[in-house]
């Protein structure tokens, strides 16, 4: 088993947060983190170490670690290279900053990562931004590389924790504006989670006509509330049926600690594709197989 959604949250990630307390009032990561009640997290080596116990606790083979602020990339990075054979980097980017391209060149390049992770809603911008268009074009040319595209609602609790605000602009992530990108750059994986988070129609339709588009499965899936009677088999069955088992990449959106493996995603979404009668094969592929492939250690 793989799991394609794990937030790596490091003392940068903390610290992050405590200086956008606001003025006068910041904080520093130590203090952030007892606010939260979570555990320090250490240097990345140690924090990754703490994440190898976690998965080897709940059989869980290799997964996705995502920078989950922008800049955070040496972190991952750390991580990844203690542990090449259990762990993939993923690392947040705002395409907006003036040094986007260079970090992302240096993240692929040198620091061994293989996911650029883009949040328009967070950040504020289209996805037809030529800006984004570069990023596709300097992924292209790293082979093995990826792009994860949050789309749909988005709500970040940990901010909440904190009441920070999350000034957010959903409109900017609408799963239709991928479908220009994914064409123009047929050889780039580009992964949608969470099945579009609300607008899973959406995600469909371009995962429909983009064969390189693939659908995490990540979170609790609440979004279904959106939807008139729609529970999770169901979303299984339609995803099944429109993008295929080959392109869905079983993820839980794992983060903190002590909380630690979300073994309770794990087993809702093993439990939605039972009554489905998919077969060992179709569930091995969600759950494993197509995250080796496309992720090959």
């Amino acid at each position: 088993m793989n799991d394609s959604h794990c937030h790596f949250f490091s003392e940068q990630f903390f610290a992050t947060l405590g200086r956008q307390q606001p003025p006068g009032s910041q904080q520093s990561a130590a203090e952030i983190v007892g606010r939260l009640g979570w555990d320090p997290p250490g240097s990345p080596e140690d924090l990754a170490d703490r994440w190898v116990k976690e998965l080897d606790r709940h059989g869980v083979a290799r997964a996705a670690l995502i920078a989950s602020v922008p800049g955070d990339e040496g972190s991952v990075a750390k991580a990844v290279a203690r542990h090449p054979s259990r762990f993939v980097g993923f690392f947040m980017l705002d395409p907006t900053a003036p040094d986007a391209l260079s970090r992302t060149e240096n993240a692929l390049e040198t620091l061994g990562l293989r996911v650029i992770c883009l949040f328009p809603a967070m950040q504020r911008y289209s996805l037809h931004d030529p800006r984004v268009r570069e990023l596709a074009q300097l992924a292209s040319k790293h082979a093995g590389t990826a792009i994860f595209v949050h789309c749909g609602a988005l709500s970040v609790g940990v901010r909440k924790k904190l009441g920070l605000p999350s000034r957010f602009d959903v409109r900017y992530g609408n799963p239709l504006d991928l479908h220009e990108l994914a064409a123009d750059f047929p050889g780039v994986p580009f992964i949608i989670p969470h099945f579009g988070a609300g607008l899973f129609r959406e995600a469909l339709l371009v995962a429909d006509l983009c064969s390189n588009v693939y659908l995490d499965t990540s979170s609790s899936n609440r979004w279904t509330a959106y939807h008139t009677s729609v529970t999770l088999p169901d979303v299984f069955r339609q995803a099944l049926a429109v993008a295929g088992p080959d392109r869905l990449l079983f993820g839980t959106d794992s983060s903190f600690l002590p909380r630690g493996w979300n073994r309770e995603i794990h087993d809702a979404q093993l439990g939605a594709l039972e009554p489905l009668d998919t077969g060992d094969a179709i569930r091995r592929r969600i759950f494993a197989g197509n995250f080796d492939r496309l992720f090959p250690v």
